[in-house]
């Protein structure tokens, strides 16, 4: 049988969200699952994967393009593999307060692909962040890291355990 491996896809502008991605994929390995971390737009195929985890920075309340791109370029192959997606945006506490809802963007790929589950983490916005936008923000002494990678964490184990456990069930 097929051992596990999570592709870890994700889109991020100012690398807020390609390290909460890496934290998942060292979660994941941590727990005996192999997973490859990779930008959505390297992604060639899913054939050597049987899970992936799809992130996306968000901006003015969207998914980035690169995610958007990966999820229409790979729609029947999500669809036969378990999917996690994962946005990362609030420049708050609010998303270690409450489930936010997926932006709809992710909501559409996640009813799309019949996702397992989405969660929203807080975002990162921090002196030399690209964009006139960030920028702005920035100069209003508003941004931060709102990132909690203890939370971030705890969900990657909760994939890890159901990957883990699939993969029993197929033995």
């Amino acid at each position: 049988m097929t051992e596990p491996r999570v592709l870890v896809a994700y889109a991020s502008k100012n690398g807020g969200t390609a390290e909460i991605a890496a934290w998942i994929g060292r979660t994941l390995t941590d727990a005996g699952v192999a997973s490859d971390v990779r930008p959505a737009a390297e992604v060639r195929d899913l054939h050597r994967y049987t899970a992936v985890v799809l992130g996306s920075g968000l901006y003015a309340g969207r998914w980035l393009r690169d995610a958007t791109r990966f999820a229409r370029r790979h729609r029947q192959g999500l669809r036969m593999l378990p999917l996690w997606l994962f946005s990362s945006g609030p420049l708050d506490s609010s998303a270690a307060e409450r489930d936010i809802p997926p932006v709809s963007g992710a909501l559409r790929i996640a009813d799309g692909a019949d996702a397992v589950e989405h969660v929203t983490f807080g975002g990162r916005l921090v002196p030399g962040a690209r964009g006139l936008v960030a920028r702005l923000i920035l100069s209003k002494g508003k941004g931060g890291d709102f990132r909690d990678s203890g939370r971030v964490t705890a969900w990657a184990e909760r994939i890890a355990a159901t990957a883990s456990t699939e993969r029993r069930q197929l033995i």
